[in-house]
């Protein structure tokens, strides 16, 4: 009796399932993703495409977000490796539904809706808070460093690139003379140079094309043409006023419909404390002009600092990007922002707990006449305003963070946000951005963010129900 195998033919017929929903099991990530996405409120997406349906056909916006929503969970975020998933994984196939879109409109959907899928962290956050995911009880705040889509190499100060510039210009001086020899290099070409020669040359070219149009058929007559074409412009005049006294009236009733409710028609302010960055001191990145030189535990990277507040059950309830190491002064602004994304779910921060970079006795003081207990540690990289040992506020939280009550809740701080940190930087493998400047990068982390939420999400068990 000969080896039993079983077989394997590479030409048979039908390897897959005949229908999609028998290529994944049902509680694969990637119908979770797709059930979450119909969830989800994507008209700022949808808005941003025409509704006459003319031009070329464009990829779904629902897919294009699924599609990416999983990439990111997974831990994919180059769009040339999203597009080769499209062809050789089963889960990528299911959630395009057969469709592949090429790299190229992968990362220009990315760009293009950078602010809209900076947004799904809110609505990500608004569905496990549904889930009783959400508790803003305790919170922990701290940051991690995240190379910047730049060389450290690539930091120039003023002089060096002025020297570069003068040296490129210097480079092409040389090219020039070797071309041009002691002409410009732009001169007319021969025979149109003088004013006589031009002449001559407009009138060859009359005569020719006065013996191709007596060639032609008649042509209507100019007056006839004239009629024409002023009976078009008309019209589409008549359309375009049509259209604007109907977007008039329209923006009239909302803004009324808004001062009957009491709200300014431009809605509320966005909160973006760190929205301004700090100059560059001296040395810019060519590159990515906003990163800079951030401190990690195996020394400096061309970077920048991923901010994050993490609540108890390591939901990330707020995320930031800013420039450079220092987190001094970001406490209160970053408190601000944590309250901004809970009030939507009905929650607010009770405690706050943060690593002694964040230590600002002003800040802490506001944050406890805003009912938050900030429980920083006062000793460490404070080195700004008076001296933290002669600081009462610092003496208090000391007193408070040497009881045993003080130590278990300032224990719970690494505990709660440190293992986000690593399983987004190990197991996600995801350590650097990918796209470059402050904004984009802010968008890439809070769409990192929202993705973590989302797998927390899909193990809690929870089923979105479709919109």
């Amino acid at each position: 009796m000969g080896q039993n195998f079983l077989p394997c033919d590479r030409d048979q017929e039908f390897l897959l399932p005949p229908s999609p929903r028998e290529w994944l099991p049902e509680d694969h990530l990637a119908w979770f993703v797709i059930e979450a996405v119909a969830a989800l409120d994507l008209g700022a997406f949808y808005r941003d495409y025409r509704l006459d349906g003319h031009g070329r056909a464009a990829y779904d916006p629902g897919m294009m977000v699924a599609l990416l929503l999983y990439a990111y969970a997974i831990g994919v975020r180059s769009s040339r490796a999203v597009e080769r998933r499209l062809i050789e994984d089963v889960a990528f196939r299911v959630i395009a539904g057969g469709q592949r879109p090429d790299h190229a409109t992968i990362a220009r959907f990315r760009a293009r809706h950078a602010r809209a899928l900076s947004a799904l962290f809110g609505e990500v956050l608004a569905l496990c808070a549904k889930a009783g995911l959400v508790d803003g009880g305790t919170v922990a705040l701290d940051s991690t460093k995240m190379a910047a889509n730049a060389s450290g190499q690539a930091n120039l100060s003023y002089e060096q690139i002025a020297a570069a510039m003068l040296a490129e210009a210097a480079a092409v001086d040389a090219r020039e003379d070797e071309l041009y020899g002691e002409r410009r290099g732009d001169e007319l070409p021969e025979g149109l140079r003088t004013t006589r020669e031009r002449r001559e040359w407009i009138e060859r070219a009359r005569r020719e094309l006065e013996a191709e149009r007596a060639s032609r058929p008649t042509p209507r007559s100019r007056p006839q043409r004239l009629v024409e074409a002023s009976g078009r412009l008309e019209a589409q005049q008549a359309i375009e006023r049509q259209a604007a006294q109907a977007y008039a009236e329209a923006r009239g009733e909302r803004e009324r419909e808004l001062a009957a409710q009491g709200r300014r028609p431009c809605g509320r302010p966005r909160t973006r404390p760190l929205e301004v960055a700090d100059k560059p001191a001296g040395r810019v990145n060519v590159t990515d002009p906003d990163s800079r030189p951030v401190k990690t535990p195996r020394g400096f990277i061309q970077g920048y600092s991923a901010q994050a507040a993490v609540t108890e059950d390591q939901i990330i309830v707020c995320a930031d990007v800013t420039i450079g190491s220092p987190d001094q002064g970001l406490l209160e602004p970053l408190a601000a922002q944590l309250c901004a994304e809970l009030e939507p779910v009905g929650q607010r921060p009770a405690t706050v707990l943060a690593d002694a970079g964040y230590w600002n006795a002003a800040q802490i003081s506001a944050l406890r006449a805003r009912g938050i207990d900030a429980l920083v540690k006062p000793d460490g990289q404070a080195r700004r305003g008076p001296p933290v040992k002669k600081d009462p506020l610092a003496a208090e939280l000391r007193a408070r963070l040497a009881t045993d009550e003080g130590r278990r809740l300032y224990g719970k701080r690494q505990q709660i946000i440190e293992p986000v940190f690593g399983h987004t930087k190990a197991n996600r493998r995801i350590d650097r951005f990918l796209r470059r400047g402050l904004r984009a990068c802010r968008s890439e982390w809070r769409l990192i963010a929202a993705t973590h939420n989302l797998v927390k999400l899909w193990r809690s068990g929870f089923a979105p129900a479709a919109a």
